[in-house]
């Protein structure tokens, strides 16, 4: 049997994560002495482990506790489960892509940034300097029509 702070050490999460999740109820084979103190098992140290693995993926607590909740009631509740991991994976994808996008951007500006540098290009990341480099950019500036209103 492992301690709170053994079990943070074998799974890689914090102690405050480690009791958060098995006062969630995430943790269900989590055992209690008679002092009250929590001690793991294998059991209990995989379900931490499955736990942290979900969260990581980016699925909020709720929908985690429900999947637990599933598991517990055995196979009967296998295409549920299916279902609840396909949505999230659906959801991960749509992160991924949106993730995709960021990194292309910031390629863009790292890019920018290196030409300003080498003085390849004036810099017109900064907007202190788009009054000077307008006319450069005419099609992504507001028209001072616009910016009134």
């Amino acid at each position: 049997m492992h301690t709170v702070k053994e079990a943070a050490l074998i799974t890689g999460l914090t102690e405050h994560a480690v009791r958060f999740y098995t006062d969630k109820g995430l943790v269900p084979s989590v055992q209690r002495n008679g002092n009250n103190i929590r001690l793991f098992d294998e059991e209990s140290i995989n379900w931490l482990h499955g736990v942290k693995c979900l969260k990581q993926s980016g699925m909020p607590i709720e929908v985690i506790k429900k999947y637990v909740d599933l598991c517990l009631e055995g196979d009967s509740t296998i295409p549920q489960r299916s279902a609840l991991m396909m949505e999230h994976k659906e959801a991960a994808l749509v992160k991924l892509e949106e993730a995709k996008r960021h990194v292309a951007h910031l390629e863009q500006k790292t890019a920018l940034y290196q030409a300003i540098l080498e003085h390849r290009s004036p810099d017109t990341a900064n907007p202190v300097n788009w009054d000077k480099i307008q006319h450069m950019h005419a099609d992504v500036f507001y028209s001072p029509s616009v910016l009134k209103a």
